[in-house]
């Protein structure tokens, strides 16, 4: 398991449907060493806070693997790492293996595997295709968010290192197939709702969508 890139950047106005929005997508490889901060990387920052950013969404970690799908479903847009907005580019962890709770050694710093992330319009806004936010979640590669659990340094190239393994086995891919495939899946939502690792927002979420289906 390997960081393969570091990237970050700070909010860029963009016009969308005659307005002016902020959005932090848009961000830069960094190729040398960065400063991990408590909800963010040094030289990063998220527009709106309600969606991205915070101590649960500090850092965003996106496959490098799944780079090659992605140019072969839609060959008509370009793909290559950071165009999702993820902070960190990684090898070796693919959602179905990654459990919500798993820490994580970079560098100096020690991170904690929280939620997938759920796009929304501005990925489509910047690749210029509306259509990618829908493919994005029917593909149910979505990367997934870190809380940082000890600030510290990060370089690309750096090894990535399982520091903890959340034994109770809350997928990344578990989470992010309530959203798409298994909406309906009365075990996977109880499952979801015990999980301690899971932050509580989430777990009232699955409550709620497991007293609707009874």
């Amino acid at each position: 398991m390997q960081l393969k890139s570091i990237f970050v950047g700070k909010p860029k106005e963009v016009p969308y449907n005659g307005e002016i929005i902020s959005s932090g997508i848009f961000k830069k490889e960094v190729t040398g060493a960065v400063k991990v901060n408590k909800f963010n990387l040094e030289g990063d920052k998220q527009a709106d806070l309600t969606v991205h950013g915070g101590e649960f969404k500090a850092v965003y970690a996106y496959p490098v693997e799944h780079y090659d799908y992605w140019n072969k479903k839609r060959p008509d847009l370009q793909f290559q790492p950071g165009i999702f907005g993820e902070n960190l580019c990684v090898s070796g962890l693919l959602e179905n293996d990654v459990n919500v709770g798993d820490r994580y050694k970079i560098g100096t710093a020690v991170f904690s595997v929280t939620i997938p992330r759920l796009p929304c319009y501005k990925l489509g806004i910047k690749m210029n295709d509306s259509k990618i936010v829908k493919d994005f979640m029917i593909a149910e590669r979505s990367g997934f968010y870190l809380k940082v659990i000890e600030e510290g340094v990060i370089n690309p190239g750096d090894k990535i290192e399982l520091v903890y393994k959340d034994t109770y086995g809350l997928t990344i891919s578990d989470l992010v197939k309530l959203y798409t495939t298994e909406k309906a899946n009365k075990e996977l939502l109880k499952k979801a709702i015990k999980a301690p690792s899971l932050q509580k927002d989430w777990q009232e979420k699955f409550a709620e969508k497991l007293r609707a289906l009874s």
